[in-house]
């Protein structure tokens, strides 16, 4: 095997870091204080963490499903950038203002009308004595807040995702770390009662979460009208909210699967949460604890996915196919070396993350033992993540909705299933197993690579 057509050079690297370092650190920083916001939300007790753990799981689905809506137009994005078609991007800037404000729509409906039947169906007995409907309480009152931030989010991302689609990556980093700050002291002042305000437990993290949104979204919203020169396509944005037909129908085309699929595969993580959570509500507390912790070391491979989809969806638009094909190689083997090393550092650290939550050993120990699982996979997940991100951004929509959604729906919960209500084994084993399925992904991903029909410039006939 020539190593060399994996390595790059230099000028490769500093490319890539350009457009990943500034998505890695604003994933980090975010991460970093939804885990400093979870230990918080943990001092109160075990119920009130999980109460909100279940909540975020619900609005989970919704954050992907807006990322899911923007990521049609996204491709298009990328493309019309790398072609210098500014109108282009203004149109689909206009798209994802659509489609953000009816998944917010249909999503305040459900959560206004089912919030507490859906939080219902995690809360179970286990081998620990711990209060169901304490649980279900701070859950509905978590919520409650919470529903306030999903336009928030959903603006925000329309102008975020098209900043860094535009290789604008260093703003939408620095209104996130000035959001998670907000974000930490709302938590320090209003979970605990500090500086003359009363203590409000869950409801006080989650009016600081809306807090820090609307920082978030302040930002992104004034610096891209202000920067004229450098944003082009937000000037006139609003003058009208019309786009092209035959742009809606390309968009619908490559977007209606990409769409499905954040939607289905976030939903169907819900339903394996909820699987697993029938073992006893100890184990939706570890694997809160777990993914919370996970999410900061998976920081890595998220970035490394999102700096394919720019850079390679920047050289295919412009027509340079070849060297699409060149780099995007690089970027996986990149991805995949970067994560075993924080992979390596993440089963160092996952004896002991969890102690600093104050909840019960039992927990602590079964949420060790998850982040254990995490970490082994974490090579895996980079070149699973890494093949998704390639094929999405040559607008194999259909390819990637059975690689992933249909992957887990298929595959990865029916399995569960079985496991779950087939056996007594406890939730450990369980897990083990439905996590090594992605080696099955990993083949998937590789042939579908090397196959090499996501090599397509998506904009060339594009007006």
């Amino acid at each position: 095997m020539n190593l060399k057509r994996y390595i790059g050079d230099r000028s490769f690297y500093r490319r890539m870091l350009a457009v990943m370092t500034p998505i890695l650190i604003q994933n980090v920083i975010t991460n970093f204080v939804n885990l400093l916001d979870n230990i918080m939300v943990g001092q109160i007790g075990t119920e009130p963490m999980s109460g909100v753990a279940i909540v975020n799981q619900l609005l989970f689905v919704f954050n992907l499903a807006v990322f899911g809506a923007h990521a049609g137009a996204g491709i298009f994005t990328a493309q019309f950038f790398g072609r210098g078609d500014q109108e282009g991007v203004r149109q689909c800037f206009r798209i994802k203002l659509w489609l953000g404000a009816i998944c917010t729509a249909l999503f305040a409906a459900i959560l206004l009308g089912w919030g507490g039947a859906l939080i219902g169906l995690f809360l179970h007995a286990g081998e620990e004595a711990l209060d169901l409907t304490a649980t279900l309480a701070h859950g509905q009152s978590y919520l409650n807040v919470m529903l306030l931030e999903l336009p928030l989010f959903a603006l925000s991302q329309v102008y975020s995702s098209t900043l860094r689609e535009c290789g604008e990556t260093v703003l939408p980093m620095k209104a996130g770390i000035a959001a998670v700050l907000v974000n930490l002291l709302g938590n320090w002042v209003l979970i605990y009662g500090h500086l003359g305000v009363p203590a409000l437990g869950v409801e006080g993290a989650a009016v600081a979460t809306v807090l820090s949104r609307a920082v978030e979204l302040l930002i992104v919203l004034l610096w891209t009208h202000r920067q004229s020169t450098r944003c082009p396509y937000a000037v006139g944005a609003y003058r009208s909210l019309r786009v092209p037909g035959a742009l809606i129908r390309r968009v619908a085309v490559l977007g209606t699967p990409l769409m499905l699929n954040e939607l289905l595969w976030s939903a169907g993580t819900t339903v394996l949460n909820q699987s697993y959570s029938l073992r006893g509500l100890e184990v939706v507390s570890a694997m809160n604890i777990s993914s919370t912790v996970s999410n900061l070391f998976f920081c890595a491979f998220f970035s490394m996915g999102v700096t394919v989809g720019i850079l390679v969806g920047q050289l295919l638009g412009a027509g340079e196919l070849e060297r699409a094909v060149d780099e995007d190689r690089k970027l996986i083997a990149f991805s995949v070396v970067l994560c075993a090393a924080v992979g390596l550092v993440m089963a160092l650290l996952a004896p002991l993350l969890p102690r600093v939550y104050n909840t019960t050993p039992l927990v602590q120990e079964l949420a060790g033992r998850l982040l254990l699982v995490c970490a082994a996979m974490l090579p895996v997940n980079a070149f699973t993540n890494t093949c998704y991100f390639t094929l999405r951004a040559g607008g194999k929509t259909g390819i990637t909705f059975l690689f992933d959604s249909g992957f887990i729906w298929l595959l990865c919960i029916p399995v569960a299933a079985a496991l779950i209500y087939g056996t007594a084994l406890p939730i450990l084993p369980i897990y083990i197993l439905v996590q090594s399925l992605d080696l099955v992904k990993t083949v998937l991903g590789l042939i579908l690579v090397r196959r090499r029909s996501w090599v397509k410039n998506l904009v060339g006939a594009a007006s």
